[in-house]
């Protein structure tokens, strides 16, 4: 340790007298002697140069200015030692320090919000890195190493690489503006089929490889493709095609008529199934197996 810079020790003795306001106090709450209190704020003191506290004249000690602007520090220090004991314990006890999970813009945003509000609560000590991505990119984000765990759709059904743990699924719906000839025909319920193939549709792209030359959904060969879910709904609401989104992104939109369900003969929507998905050369631990089945319970009180 070098000169003038306090223990640990002392630093939670000063804070200790601090917070229970003797030195009494702070010895019956550490389970010390008094002198030994009194003698971890001395040397305190002398490191830093300064005095903490006034005890002449006064039957309890008293922060002094320098002490007061101290303290704040000194609980910095003391907080940030015991995250780090905190996280090293965890480790020892086979708890991730780290999980990188990848998930399917399909997945609802309030079941995401919830289960990641449960987790920080859960798991203070392991950080969480998050990525949201469409369709195959979700495990290829796996298969590259770039996260452990993934909620992710129906796309990459088999890949030999990833072990697949199924925790529900989200109802798409087919929707158009108000104003589109697709929505006019399903109020009047005359979308003839093919109907839909005349269309601009716009769709969800796949950023990786792993699905090429695949369509998942897709009726018209006029086609926007969009990385984006939340851009494919500005679009929907302007009027500039048609497409399935999930039923429960478009609800507000749908009750107050800003887009319509469309009732078309080919029935595109469907139930969009979403799993759990790791590489098989990975174990999972103590913080990925919670998120999977968190995620699973969410999932299933929405449904």
């Amino acid at each position: 340790m070098k000169l003038g810079e306090p223990s640990i020790d002392q630093l939670r003795i000063f804070l200790c007298v601090a917070e229970t306001g003797s030195f009494g106090g702070a010895a019956r709450e550490m389970g010390r002697t008094v002198s030994a209190i009194s003698y971890g704020i001395a040397q305190m003191e002398a490191q830093l140069g300064v005095r903490l506290f006034e005890r002449q004249g006064s039957r309890r000690p008293v922060l002094t200015e320098a002490g007061e602007g101290l303290l704040p520090e000194a609980r910095a220090v003391a907080d940030r030692v015991d995250a780090l004991m905190a996280k090293t314990r965890s480790l020892h006890a086979g708890l991730e320090s780290a999980v990188g999970l990848v998930l399917d813009v399909m997945v609802p945003g309030e079941v995401t919000a919830g289960v990641l509000r449960d987790f920080r609560r859960m798991f203070p000590t392991t950080a969480l890195t998050l990525n949201i991505e469409g369709l195959g990119a979700v495990a290829a984000c796996l298969l590259e190493g770039a996260g452990d765990l993934a909620i992710g759709g129906p796309v990459i059904a088999d890949h030999p690489a990833l072990e697949r743990q199924a925790v529900g699924e989200v109802e798409l719906v087919p929707v158009a503006a108000p104003g589109h000839p697709l929505a006019r025909l399903s109020r009047e319920g005359r979308a003839a089929p093919g109907e839909s193939r005349k269309h601009l549709q716009l769709v969800l792209a796949d950023r990786s490889n792993l699905t090429e030359g695949r369509e998942f959904s897709v009726l018209s060969p006029l086609t926007w493709r969009l990385g984006d879910l939340g851009a494919k709904h500005t679009l929907l609401l302007e009027g500039l095609g048609w497409g399935n989104m999930p039923r429960a992104m478009v609800a507000g939109d749908l009750t107050r008529g800003k887009l319509v369900a469309l009732d078309l003969p080919e029935r595109p929507g469907a139930h969009y199934r979403l799993s759990a998905l790791w590489r098989r050369d990975t174990r999972l631990g103590p913080a990925t197996s919670w998120l999977i089945d968190a995620f699973r319970e969410r999932l299933e009180e929405r449904a």
